[in-house]
Order: structure tokens, then C-alpha cells, then sequence
């Protein structure tokens, strides 16, 4: 299971050129000039709206498959408490982020978990460096491996059984990888994801509007769905080593016991995806391809949405991932395709942040333009949202983009508030002070009034 490592969903480039600089790294800073690093003191889960039949249906499809679309004949979790600890070189705050995330578990989930320094622990979370985890898989930011303990295991234990998920039966010794040289929040955001796979569901489904078992990366953080779904997984109604069927025959009382809500709302079951669809998206946003065959995976993606006659958000993130690889290649066509997917977007608009990535893109096109009062009305409702889903590198894009608009309408005070404001929030979304006074000279090389400089 691995966190891929998908384009930058915040880069802008409306009619100007994004910096090429290279990957923004969490170096140490230790005399910074800049506000100091914010973060999100308290979570605000919204709870799953959609029906328990629906969620039965999620619950068995990401128990019971691999991202490949192998089969799994047998369940598998922790029995009894689960012990974490931390190895390697953690950068500043991720053992913080970590503590959160576990009591998050322990409050919502119901999951007896907790930290350890001990060697013996169930999970270890190993902080290595990004060079490292490439070398091991090249296209994960991090990822997670059944029955050892180290990454200098896993070079010699790759091809084993022993780490094969198809072939677990039992979850005694798992370990993650995570990077220690990146921005706070893809560390945070690994920690969630990847912690959430070595304990419960290993699948991951693109149809899932309000999840962080989805590919698409729109989630920073586990959501209440994902919540109720962990939950679920650790109900003493089900067992290590149970079947299908035998979990089946389970979940509709378990769902009806934690999710009495779920019981009376609609079903509204959207189809599979096809494999078709995924292989184009991953080869559009994955790594090595070149920019005109990922154009083309790109447009064969949103071919395929067309043809499923889909009408939720996948159409969306299909219009999206277009409209980002088109941004250099025609800035009209890419504007257009954010157009469309903001269209689908406000159809999930009760799943997530989905058009507060739009929002980002419409809204550096509009500045650009010279249309601030436009770029305020599409930013101001988003950036609660953004808020709300813990996202802060998309918050300070938002802040950012908001300030310039500001900017043009001729408030400028306000304008360096809102700015200044958002700084705390880009040094945990991008890292280091140079990642982040490199976004903000990109985001003012936007404002028309600016451009000359």
C-alpha cells in the first residue's frame, strides 16, 4: 500500500509560468523571518451521508481487495490492544501530528491504540529520508509493509511472502515508511493514510466521495466515514481470520449499531470504476510519462467518465486532472475544464474539499484577468472548507490568492492582514521559508499590478 506521488495539486499557472524549482523539502530552519508554523488545534469530522447499505458495500470492497483488484479471501486486523512507536529521524511535530491522530482513533474509532517506545511494538513508523523511499518504491511517497520493522528489511524481504498482503493471515508487525525532509503536512497526511491501511481496509476506491482510501489525494486527513469504517472493522462482532460471508452476515446489525442514521437514509450506490479509468489516471498524474502522454491519459480518462455517464465527482477529478496538464499546453481549454469540474464538484459539495481545489485554479484565472471581485467570490466560500478538512497548504493558496484580490479591489490593508495570516499556514502546507516565499512571489506574479516586477 503506498501514498503515490501525484503532481502538486496547488501549483497555478494562469498566464504565467509556475517556478521550476525543485521539490520543496522541510529543511531546518532555525532563524526564520516568517510568522511562526501553524496548525490545526481540533478536528471537525462530518459524519457519513450516505446509507449503511452503501457503506456495507464500501466496508466489504475495501476489506476484501488490494489497490491491483486482487481478491482477499480472508479478513485481517489486530487482535487486542495495538501498540506504535517512532524510529528513524522524525522531523519537528510529526510525533505531535502522530499523538493526535491516535487519539482521534481512541475517540472515534473506538480502537484501543496507543504509542510505545517498545521494540516489541505492533506498528513502527520509521522516518526516513525521500531519496530512501524512492529507492524502494519509486513512485510512493511512503508506504506500508506487513511483518517487518525497518526499510533495511524490506530490500531483502521485497520479494518474501512473508511481506505479500494476498498471502497475510493474520496482522501481528507492520511498518511504515514516512519522509522526514518534506512539509509537515505530507508527513501529517502519510501518518493518516498509511496508519489507517496497517490497522484496518488495505483497498483503496476511487468512488468514494468522503475518504482517504481513494487515490485521488483531495483528503488530508480521516474523515468521519473513514472513522465510522475503522470502527466498524474493530467491532467485536468480527474476528481476525473471518470470510467473506462470515463478515457479510455481520456488518448490516454492526452499521445498524454505530450508524443508526445510515438506517434511514437513501441508497445511492454509484458504479464501479473500471480499471480503464484508473490506469489512465495514474499514468496522467504518476510519475514518468511525458507531458503529451499524460495530456492524452488525461483526456482518455474523461472519455471514459463520459462514456460510465457519470455525474459524481470522479467526472470531476477527471475535468480537474485535464484541466492541470493542460495549463501549460492551452490556458483556455484548462480554464474551461475547471469550469466543468467545478460543475460536477457542487454536486458532492457534502464530501469534502473537492471545490476548493477548483476554487484555486478559477481563482488565479481571474486575478490574472484582473477580475478581483470575481476571484473573492470564488475564494470566501472555500475557505472554511478548507479549514474544516485540515488542509492547510490548500488554505494558504486560498489566503494567498484572497490577499491579491484584495489587492486589486484597493484594500490593501486588509490585504496584508489576510496575507501575513496565511504564512503560518504555508509553512506547515509547503515547508521550509524558501518553499514558502517561492509561493508567495508565484502567487503575486499573478496580480496584473505586480507583473512588471
Amino acid at each position: 500500500m503506498l501514498r503515490f506521488l501525484f503532481p502538486l495539486a496547488f501549483a497555478l499557472s494562469a498566464c504565467v509560468s509556475p517556478d521550476q524549482g525543485s521539490t520543496p523539502t522541510r529543511a531546518a530552519v532555525t532563524d526564520s523571518t516568517l510568522p511562526p508554523v501553524k496548525s490545526f488545534a481540533t478536528s471537525q469530522p462530518l459524519p457519513p451521508a450516505r446509507s449503511n447499505r452503501d457503506i456495507s458495500r464500501d466496508f466489504m470492497d475495501l476489506s476484501f481487495a488490494l489497490e491491483s483488484g486482487r481478491s482477499l479471501d480472508t479478513f485481517t486486523r489486530f487482535e487486542g490492544p495495538i501498540t506504535v512507536r517512532v524510529t528513524g529521524k522524525p522531523p519537528a511535530g510529526m510525533v505531535s501530528d502522530l499523538q493526535r491522530l491516535i487519539s482521534r482513533l481512541r475517540r472515534e474509532a473506538r480502537i484501543d491504540i496507543q504509542l510505545t517506545q517498545n521494540k516489541d511494538a505492533n506498528v513502527t513508523i520509521e522516518a526516513v529520508s525521500t531519496r530512501d523511499i524512492r529507492r524502494a518504491l519509486p513512485q510512493a511517497a511512503c508506504f506500508v509493509v506487513p511483518n517487518i520493522t525497518s526499510l533495511s528489511q524490506y530490500r531483502s524481504a521485497r520479494r518474501n511472502s512473508s511481506t505479500n498482503w494476498a498471502m497475510l493471515t493474520s496482522r501481528e508487525t507492520i511498518a511504515i515508511f514516512v519522509p522526514n525532509d518534506t512539509s509537515a503536512q505530507e508527513t501529517r497526511d502519510c501518518l493518516h493514510e498509511e496508519l489507517a491501511q496497517a490497522i484496518g481496509p488495505l483497498n483503496d476506491l476511487y468512488r468514494l466521495p468522503d475518504s482517504v482510501f481513494n487515490d485521488d489525494n483531495i483528503h488530508a486527513v480521516l474523515t468521519g466515514f473513514d472513522m465510522m469504517i475503522l470502527r466498524a472493522y474493530y467491532d467485536p462482532s468480527l474476528r481476525n481470520g473471518m470470510s467473506r460471508n462470515q463478515v457479510a452476515a455481520q456488518l448490516p446489525s454492526i452499521l445498524a449499531r454505530i450508524n443508526p442514521r445510515g438506517e434511514n437514509l437513501s441508497s445511492q450506490q454509484l458504479a464501479a470504476t473500471p480499471r480503464e479509468w484508473i490506469d489512465a489516471i495514474q499514468t496522467a498524474l504518476g510519475p514518468g510519462t511525458s507531458p503529451a502522454n499524460r495530456r492524452a491519459a488525461a483526456t482518455h480518462a474523461l472519455k471514459v467518465a463520459q462514456q460510465q455517464g457519470w455525474q459524481d465527482h470522479r467526472l470531476g477529478f477527471s475535468h480537474y486532472a485535464l484541466g492541470r496538464l493542460m495549463q501549460s499546453h492551452d490556458i483556455n481549454q484548462a480554464h474551461t475544464h475547471f469550469l466543468q469540474a467545478d460543475r460536477a464538484f457542487a454536486r458532492v459539495t457534502q464530501y469534502g474539499p473537492h471545490r476548493a481545489f477548483v476554487a484555486t485554479q478559477l481563482a488565479a484565472h481571474a486575478i490574472s484577468a484582473g477580475r478581483g471581485e470575481e476571484a473573492l467570490n470564488l475564494i470566501t466560500p472555500q475557505l472554511e472548507t478548507a479549514a474544516r478538512h485540515e488542509n492547510a497548504a490548500l488554505l494558504s493558496t486560498l489566503m494567498l490568492l484572497q490577499a491579491e484580490a484584495l489587492e486589486m479591489e484597493g484594500k490593501t490593508d486588509q490585504a496584508n492582514t489576510v496575507r501575513l495570516d496565511s504564512i503560518g499556514w504555508a509553512r506547515y502546507g509547503f515547508g521550509p521559508d524558501w518553499a514558502v516565499r517561492s509561493k508567495l512571489r508565484e502567487v503575486a506574479t499573478l496580480n496584473p499590478l505586480k507583473r512588471g516586477n
